[in-house]
């Protein structure tokens, strides 16, 4: 790869990836062709998950937010024949630190147990200290949690309850229902009520559909392999951790946390991205 495109037009388009544009639009913006983007993009995504997997490691959280986002890889659960695999729903399990706003670890795979598991315990894995955790009210949490954790965690879940999800007329067709009751739950140790909260993941929810054109709502972007699936994921979480200067914070999530010293660039995102996966 590194012998096609020179690293100023791999920038741009891993800058433009990032950004939300889809593949066939940095084509026709950059005259790469769709193949070679998508190869570029492969890689640096899978290089950008072993980067995170080496720098976000003994971190120091106070209060974590678990939550997981729906997408598809090929086509939607509903539409996949018996025997088909590789394709349907795709979720991605995502944790973040509210202070610093740091997505410490991710997993994409099934909304079940095996993959909660999984995910909560690479989670763990990385924490240095005793942490309190919110999710909302998917049940695989609580046992993955206690898998993961064991007693050394403080956990609580909210629980929305909303309105009667009857059919809408099209004006409101994709407007959320109203919530009509909130309740908070301790499962394990002694979590402060007041940050029970998912408010945070949810926005970092959004964040992730804005940034990456596979999970954009309504349109026609997604993935047809899962390998596919999980680079752009990487590359999503690469650039919001380590490039992407937060608001909040002033600063990037991973220099918050004090996974890293430095604010990277794109430039240095692809160089070091090439560089974990030659």
């Amino acid at each position: 790869m590194a012998n096609i495109l020179n690293r100023e037009k791999q920038v741009r388009i891993i800058s433009a990836l990032a950004e939300d544009s889809s593949i066939r639009a940095i084509e026709r913006m950059t005259g790469v062709h769709r193949d070679t983007i998508m190869r570029l993009g492969i890689r640096v995504g899978h290089g950008c998950c072993r980067i995170l997997d080496r720098l976000m490691r003994n971190l120091t959280c106070d209060y974590l937010q678990l939550d997981e986002v729906w997408g598809f890889i090929g086509k939607k659960q509903k539409n996949v024949k018996p025997g088909e695999v590789g394709v349907g729903d795709a979720w991605t399990f995502i944790a973040i630190d509210a202070k610093s706003k740091a997505v410490p670890s991710f997993k994409v795979g099934k909304r079940d147990l095996e993959t909660a598991q999984a995910f909560v315990c690479d989670l763990s894995g990385r924490l240095a200290n005793r942490v309190q955790i919110s999710t909302d009210a998917l049940i695989a949490y609580v046992e993955a949690i206690e898998k993961g954790f064991g007693g050394n965690v403080d956990y609580g879940r909210i629980v929305k309850t909303y309105a009667s999800e009857k059919p809408l007329p099209v004006s409101t067709r994709y407007s959320p229902p109203d919530i009509v009751k909130v309740s908070k739950t301790i499962i394990n140790g002694n979590p402060e009520p007041w940050n029970v909260s998912t408010s945070y993941i949810e926005r970092q929810n959004l964040t992730f559909r804005m940034h990456c054109r596979r999970l954009t709502r309504l349109t026609n972007a997604f993935s047809k392999k899962l390998e596919n699936f999980e680079a752009a994921v990487g590359l999503h979480f690469g650039y919001y951790n380590l490039v992407k200067i937060h608001r909040t914070v002033r600063m990037t999530p991973a220099m918050a946390i004090k996974a890293t010293d430095r604010l990277w660039s794109v430039d240095d995102l692809v160089e070091t991205a090439l560089a974990e996966t030659t």
